[in-house]
């Protein structure tokens, strides 16, 4: 009998720090980075481009579609691990890269998922966690389109670039330290 799959659907900023997290939870089986939220001007309504979705205009986010076996990994695991890893009080923005293609958000794919959302955004509120508000939005699930193939697995295929090694790499090692438990 096969697993029951689901799927979680994150916007944190770069898609290629998100994909880099994710891939390292036990339970989680594929992490893809791609486009969701937005609309093209497109009449065939082709999927949108990374240089479209730069732009700013498309109303697109830099999202991660999660697969992932709930019966080994919960939903809010996962959105514990989102909380942890970028700043979701930063609106349209993480560290230097701008722009509303990099806002803080969560696609949910189910009602329960929105809820367990809303739910966690409380609870990280009243706990004070941040210092400023959260700014995560909580939308439903409209649209993914997979980013181009050269996306796919970034930092596993670049962890020498300057961007893996100065953004990413102190993201894994957050993740190393606060969720040993969780990794593969």
């Amino acid at each position: 009998m096969e697993r029951q799959k689901e799927i979680a659907v994150f916007g944190g900023g770069c898609f290629w720090c998100g994909e880099a997290v994710f891939t390292q939870l036990k339970g989680v089986e594929k992490v893809t980075s791609g486009y969701a939220g937005g609309s093209t001007s497109s009449p065939q309504a082709a999927p949108p481009t990374y240089e479209e979705v730069c732009g700013g205009n498309t109303g697109y986010v830099e999202a991660i579609q999660i697969e992932y076996d709930p019966s080994t990994i919960s939903f809010e695991q996962l959105l514990s691990v989102f909380f942890s890893t970028h700043d979701p009080t930063t609106l349209n923005r993480q560290g230097n890269d701008l722009g509303t293609q990099y806002r803080s958000a969560i696609f949910y794919a189910t009602e329960e998922q929105k809820e367990s959302a809303e739910k966690c955004i409380k609870k990280l509120q009243e706990q004070k966690v941040y210092e400023n508000p959260i700014v995560t939005k909580i939308e439903p699930l409209t649209n993914f389109y997979e980013a181009e193939s050269y996306h796919q697995q970034y930092y596993e295929n670049n962890k020498q670039a300057p961007y893996c090694q100065l953004v990413i790499d102190p993201k894994i090692q957050k993740l190393q330290k606060q969720y040993a438990h969780l990794l593969k």
